[in-house]
């Protein structure tokens, strides 16, 4: 059998060669960086592990000593792009047939890689696990979109009718050991007559049995929707974000004062005249001339009906409009001259209802694209000045704070205690947990998203936290990689809490282990269920819930399967046994 080589000592290395491993039974070398630093250390202990080698590049000593030419793949998950396509290229010329798998920020250019090699495939982890933070922050359920539907994870009142299939039960936050993740069945009918049991009048969640749904722990269904789920946002707080936002584009904090002043002494000296004369309309007409500078002055021994009062109100405002000139003028030369797209800014003092992203790496920028996307303000905090998506965020008038001052301060500073969820992605988890007792002491009830490796350690903090949410990146995305490696597509990962439930489309190939089989026997040892069928004569369409599950597979079907990563590694043995 041939051997697999993994390249890197990050966290996504070292989930992909368990995967690699457990899962998929094949021999896997690993080629580390550095066995003292990151997680070389727990990748060197890993069992089954054919050999590690440590090499500071890939360079084509290393690759050498890792038996590229007889490999039957190979994973860059470390490293730049630029190092990884370097790598790509030398691992493709010393073995032609080699299947290339490389992680890749840059997707456009991943793209193109593609196309250069046609074994090839260029993922990005940050973009496969992006999506479960920012609809997370959302407060949305994160969806896989297949065909013209998106499935997504439904958990307990929020389950329909319509729901596909039971994905798990036995649901306690405070005790996620007892999950079970895609539990047999002894068949379809059987799901529903357990959810009709569940949701009925005197089901477990009916008034007279909830204490006894609490001991048990809930369930969790996949779902389907016709479009995406949206983010509810009011119109008046669309608005007031849109003119803030224009505000701190292109004004400065003391134009911005300036500014308000005037409006304010504008308004108040209007509201005086309205007083005096007791007519909005003549109210209007003198506040609109005297802003124009076309107020003329009262002679001697001329009455005005308000007097001194209305008097003085007009001169305010012709001074009021005075200055507005002058300052078009600065805000037009600020924005036009110097620019103020890409220089930084702090959130002001009206910001609220924002998600606040901890970290700007490559997975903190995509999160933070994304939620600005949904139309949901952001503000980013990174120590590192030099971080890749610093740029990149204040290129899109996203406020950021950068610097080594303390976390407290900087959450303080991007007014946490005002926003709806606070995400933390850095690279430690003890500095994300920090993150999130900081923004708790500024707002219990934020919603807290935190991206955890350690998994005993986020079962801790599922157990000691109401309103917290974690995710691994090399969890969510190793699943992709690994079977990239061996030659399948995952449409998109789904999480379950810490568990990962893959969305994958197979086909049964000529000679394929698949070819003869029914949905009954794919699903029967568990950890799978054919969610839709695409048959060979009807290509185009899916067949949700596909009723014949007694019906063999003929060649060019295609099954769309929610599974386990097991599930997934026996369907992939299946589909190349002949």
């Amino acid at each position: 059998m041939s051997h697999y080589v993994v390249c890197g000592g990050n966290a996504l290395a070292h989930r992909l060669i368990r995967e690699l491993i457990e899962q998929y039974e094949v021999p896997v070398v690993a080629l580390v960086p550095d066995l003292t630093q990151d997680h070389g250390p727990q990748i060197s202990q890993i069992p089954g592990l054919s050999a590690v080698h440590e090499y500071p590049t890939v360079s084509a000593e290393a690759l050498r000593a890792c038996g590229v030419e007889t490999a039957g793949g190979i994973a860059l998950v470390d490293g730049t792009d630029e190092g990884n396509i370097h790598a790509a290229l030398a691992a493709a010329n010393r073995n032609p047939g080699i299947r290339i798998v490389l992680r890749m920020f840059n997707q456009r250019l991943g793209e193109h890689l593609e196309r250069l090699l046609p074994n090839c495939a260029a993922l990005s982890g940050s973009a496969t696990a992006a999506p479960a933070f920012a609809n997370g922050a959302l407060s949305r359920p994160n969806s896989v979109r297949v065909g013209s539907r998106y499935l997504y994870v439904a958990y307990d009142g929020e389950i329909q009718d319509n729901q596909l299939c039971v994905v798990a039960d036995r649901i306690d936050p405070q005790d996620l050991g007892r999950m079970r993740l895609l539990p047999q069945t002894a068949g379809r009918a059987a799901e529903f007559i357990a959810l009709a049991r569940r949701f009925g009048d005197e089901g477990e969640y009916g008034p007279r049995s909830l204490e006894e749904h609490e001991q048990r722990g809930g369930i969790a269904a996949l779902q389907a929707l016709t479009a995406e789920p949206p983010v509810r946002i009011g119109w008046w707080a669309r608005i007031r974000w849109w003119l803030l936002d224009t505000l701190r584009f292109f004004t400065s904090a003391r134009l911005r004062l300036l500014l308000t002043i005037a409006v304010v002494a504008v308004l108040l000296s209007g509201a005086v005249i309205w007083y005096s004369t007791g007519h909005l309309g003549w109210a209007l007409y003198f506040t609109l001339l005297d802003m124009a500078g076309a107020a003329s002055p009262d002679q001697p021994g001329q009455t005005v009906p308000g007097g001194s009062w209305q008097r003085v109100a007009q001169v305010v405002i012709t001074f009021c409009g005075i200055t507005f000139v002058p300052v078009a003028t600065a805000i037009a030369v600020e924005a036009l001259a110097s620019g103020r797209r890409g220089l930084p800014r702090a959130p002001g003092a009206g910001t609220r209802d924002h998600v606040v992203v901890v970290g700007l790496n490559h997975l903190g920028t995509r999160v933070a694209g994304m939620v600005r996307e949904s139309g949901v303000p952001v503000v980013c905090i990174e120590r590192d000045p030099q971080a890749r998506g610093v740029a990149a965020m204040r290129a899109l008038g996203v406020p950021v704070l950068v610097g080594e001052a303390p976390l407290a301060g900087q959450l303080l500073r991007a007014r946490a205690q005002y926003a709806r969820a606070v995400v933390s992605v850095t690279r430690d988890d003890a500095a994300n947990l920090e993150a999130a007792l900081e923004a708790r002491a500024l707002q219990p009830d934020v919603l807290m998203i935190l991206r955890l490796f350690d998994d005993d350690f986020a079962h801790q903090v599922y157990a000691t936290f109401g309103n917290v949410v974690s995710r691994s990146t090399s969890y969510l995305s190793a699943p992709g990689f690994a079977s990239a490696l061996m030659g399948r597509e995952v449409l998109g990962t789904l999480s379950v809490y810490r568990r990962v439930l893959l969305v994958a489309e197979l086909t049964a190939e000529p000679g394929s282990g698949l070819v003869g089989r029914s949905v009954h026997d794919l699903e029967e040892p568990g950890g799978v269920r054919v969610v839709a069928v695409r048959l060979a004569r009807l290509p185009a369409e899916y067949q949700w819930n596909y009723p014949d599950r007694a019906r063999l597979l003929a060649e060019g079907d295609r099954i769309l399967v929610a599974t386990t990563r097991s599930g997934l590694a026996r369907l992939n043995n299946d589909q190349d046994a002949a």
